[in-house]
């Protein structure tokens, strides 16, 4: 009696996890044992970057944010306050997006968060 291998499917599975190291340096391109480490970490790494990657794009957005706002002679953190207060419900792509392709209207929008930084400030004097 012959002893079942399965090889096909073996081969197969193999050749694929092969295909994915293409590129990669040494015997982990070329080797199955460690082209399979190999490309398991990377696929670590692409799903934590997926993550850190979004949070990247924020602190860009915030990084420009700032530097227009001092541009008009506000804080970013007095601006991010003033729209809370105004109830304008913009988050940071979006503001980022408008300060760089639109800047009338977003010094439309540091006026608004000033006015309503001046009336929350008058209303904490009265209280």
């Amino acid at each position: 009696m012959a002893r079942v291998t399965n090889a096909p499917a073996s081969r197969k599975r193999r050749k694929k996890v092969l295909k994915y190291a293409k590129g990669y340096f040494g015997n982990k391109s070329k080797l199955f044992r460690y082209a399979k480490e190999a490309v398991q970490h990377a696929w670590q790494y692409a799903y934590i970057d997926r993550k850190k990657k979004k949070a990247n794009m924020r602190g860009l957005w915030i990084v420009r944010l700032n530097a227009a706002c001092r541009e008009a002679g506000i804080t970013y953190s007095r601006f991010i306050e003033g729209l809370k207060a105004a109830n304008i419900q913009l988050d940071r792509r979006q503001l980022s997006e408008i300060a760089i392709a639109d800047a009338t209207a977003f010094a439309g929008l540091i006026k608004q968060a000033q006015a309503a930084l001046k009336t929350k400030a008058a209303a904490a004097t009265k209280a």
